[in-house]
């Protein structure tokens, strides 16, 4: 999908099993945290090289329905497909699961006593069980990617937040993911470190890399998304093009939503 010649440029997407069908479906599925019902007979299809991102209030299910694609989060009921496959319940099936399912969360979750290069050979070393060379050329390319090769040989709290965020995308795409799954990945940065974290999820984004995002950023939901997801009470309110959605939204609860955050 890059327009790039030659070796240098990492492959971007991972690789996929099946042609065709959606690549994430999610049907129907509920969850409960004791009395509190927290998703709601919720129904989403992602496409292969789709851009989802999910937007809503606080406490509106966004990032439990995330957590719960990569079954961090177990469902009480409905189902989960990724590449048309049921999600697995324990064991080696559910760790090959993760393997092709990325996650970088809000909180970075870098190893600290490993370096960056590290942190991102790590996962294809001890899963994928890349040679040790092969796993190396690959993160490089990907650190040099997202604009840290010069940090490499650094530990996580040697680099800004910025950085270390970076890192983590890395760190997620050296194990080829069919789908990365963003969890509000820059709420944690100072302001001057988010847009360029949001620009690395840009390219990938372009390069045509299957996200699903939960973000409270904007400007991001319109210049990337294919389709925007609007949640509220753990139900998906609406969903449609981020034209349609920022411009003309159907629903109250979407019209509250982006009067008060779009006028800032």
């Amino acid at each position: 999908m890059t327009d790039s010649k030659g070796g240098a440029e990492p492959s971007v997407p991972g690789g996929t099993d099946r042609a065709d069908g959606p690549l994430v479906e999610v049907r129907d599925v509920n969850k409960h945290f004791g009395e509190l019902h927290v998703l709601r007979d919720v129904n989403l299809t992602v496409a292969r090289g789709e851009v989802v991102v999910i937007i809503g209030p606080s406490g509106s299910g966004k990032s439990t329905l995330c957590r719960s694609i990569n079954r961090l989060e177990p469902i009480d009921s409905g189902t989960i497909l990724v590449d048309g496959k049921p999600l697995p319940q324990e064991g080696r099936d559910l760790a090959r699961l993760r393997a092709d399912v990325g996650m970088v969360f809000q909180s970075f979750n870098l190893f600290a006593h490993k370096t960056i290069l590290e942190n991102v050979t790590l996962g294809p070393l001890k899963v994928r069980k890349e040679s040790k060379e092969t796993a190396e050329k690959r993160a490089m390319e990907l650190l040099d990617r997202v604009g840290i090769a010069n940090q490499a040989q650094k530990y996580p709290a040697q680099l800004s937040g910025g950085q270390q965020q970076r890192a983590a995308i890395a760190r997620s795409l050296a194990m080829r993911p069919k789908v990365i799954l963003f969890d509000e990945p820059t709420s944690a940065l100072d302001p001057e470190m988010i847009n360029e974290v949001l620009d690395v999820m840009t390219g990938l984004a372009r390069d045509g890399m299957t996200m699903i995002v939960v973000t409270h950023e904007m400007g991001f939901a319109r210049r990337a998304a294919q389709q925007v997801v609007f949640m509220a009470d753990g139900q998906i309110v609406e969903a449609n093009s981020p034209e349609e959605f920022f411009t003309n939204p159907r629903s109250d609860r979407a019209k509250d939503f982006l009067s008060k955050i779009l006028t800032h």
